[in-house]
């Protein structure tokens, strides 16, 4: 276990930093304590043993045939970008429309296509994004063995979703994601740039809507950063760390941390573990973003500081305070949540946006 030095440059400065690395993790077995720190950590080895990543070692070629032997045939998404745009899947120059196209195709006529392309020098960029193992490589998932060891809650929590990554050259814009997230590399090389919850200021988020890939992104050009227009992304870089993973490699990435993935390489696969430890009911957190946007955010400056302290009062702060001196008949919905509670404070909720 060691504290490594990465050096990533952009003008001026300097990501000096390295995130936590746990050498030697070839056994398939996730160390249950990395999850408590709530830190990205980057195991190495971990699945160096799969079948998959073996092939990979064979060369791309023994690869896109491996995964093409799993596949069922499903049609998919495809992202597709032009030569000119390295891979960046972003926005136009205003930021009304995103820069790259996304069409219906089959996965082994896009490996088929990334085999073709490996020896041009700007090749088009071609991406297959967060394709659910189950639906689309349903023999793989036996191929995979992992021991994921995270802690079980007592509730019912989202199902975990295993998904495969597949591409040539690209580049992520910096986002966070929702789940939990283990992401293993598969062929290819990925380079993590991560930066904690609280640096969301200092990365210029864009548009709601729409989205490359579902989360907003940062507005930040990683590559060629305009200081002037986004001076606190100073701060961000001396609050970032970053993540280099090899085949076999694999990066646990906690709920709502930041990251900007760049696949440099020809023929790119990686596969993640997604789940959530939080219970099934609780739904998306954007939906609480939507509504405040909604209720609060163009009320006077004084009732938001208002709706500011009872949200920690009753949501951000400790959960059981704002029950703890209730008797537990009375409580009701400010004590613990079970599922017919749930179900009726959403209709509560849904009938109310509907008046």
């Amino acid at each position: 276990m060691h504290n490594a030095i990465a050096r990533t440059t952009v003008p001026s400065l300097t990501i000096n930093r390295h995130c936590r690395v746990i050498d030697n993790c070839t056994s398939g077995e996730v160390p249950q304590s990395i999850f408590s720190a709530a830190e990205p950590v980057v195991l190495k080895g971990l699945v160096s043993h799969w079948p998959i990543v073996q092939q990979g070692q064979q060369g791309n070629n023994a690869l896109a045939g491996y995964i093409n032997s799993h596949y069922n045939g499903q049609p998919t998404q495809v992202y597709r970008a032009g030569p000119g745009l390295n891979g960046r899947y972003f926005y136009n120059d205003n930021a009304t429309a995103l820069n790259f196209t996304v069409d219906t195709g089959k996965v082994d006529e896009v490996l088929q296509q990334l085999l073709a392309w490996q020896s041009l020098p700007e090749p088009p960029s071609a991406y297959i994004a967060s394709n659910l193992i189950q639906s689309h490589f349903p023999t793989l998932s036996a191929q995979l063995p992992l021991q994921l060891n995270r802690p079980k809650p007592d509730y019912a929590t989202e199902p975990d979703r295993v998904s495969i990554w597949l591409g040539n050259r690209s580049v992520a814009a910096c986002h966070y994601d929702a789940s939990e997230n283990l992401a293993c590399c598969v062929a290819g090389k990925r380079r993590f740039t991560l930066f904690p919850p609280e640096q969301v200021a200092n990365l210029y988020p864009g548009p709601l809507q729409p989205t490359p890939g579902g989360q907003v992104i940062s507005m930040v050009d990683f590559d060629q950063p305009d200081f002037e227009r986004y001076p606190r992304f100073a701060d961000a870089i001396a609050a970032g760390c970053i993540a280099e993973l090899e085949p076999g490699d694999a990066l646990y990435l906690p709920s709502m941390w930041w990251h900007r993935v760049a696949a440099p390489g020809n023929f790119n696969v990686l596969i993640n573990y997604w789940w959530s430890n939080a219970p099934r009911y609780t739904g998306s957190g954007m939906n609480l973003l939507y509504h405040a946007l909604l209720c609060l955010r163009e009320k006077p400056e004084h009732e938001r500081k208002a709706w500011q302290a009872l949200l920690n009062y009753y949501v951000f702060d400790d959960p059981q305070q704002a029950a703890a001196h209730l008797p537990p008949a009375a409580q009701g919905v400010l004590g613990p949540l079970d599922d017919m509670q749930a179900r009726q404070l959403r209709a509560m909720l849904l009938n109310r946006l509907n008046r």
